[in-house]
């Protein structure tokens, strides 16, 4: 979700923002903000890799269980094999 549509989704406005930054300079202080940010950063990056990772599986297990599905329909529909 790129960070418009989350301030968008919160409806801050440009006044909120700053009130927000402002706070945030109080508490970190300027040479801290920079080390949040990563901070933040990395945490993000870790949880839309965790996110793919768990995605990835999800569609090879359902690709897997579609394919069983299909084989067993397969097996069904063609009988039993005569013989002569």
């Amino acid at each position: 979700m790129p960070i418009m549509d989350t301030i968008l989704f919160f409806s801050l406005g440009g006044g909120e923002i700053l009130l927000i930054f402002g706070a945030v300079l109080l508490l970190f202080g300027g040479k801290k903000i920079p080390e949040l940010m990563r901070g933040i950063g990395k945490g993000i990056r870790e949880f839309n890799s965790a996110r793919s990772t768990i995605e990835s599986e999800l569609k090879e297990g359902m690709r897997e269980a579609e394919r069983k599905e299909l084989e067993e329909k397969s097996r069904k529909q063609e009988g039993p094999v005569e013989r002569y």
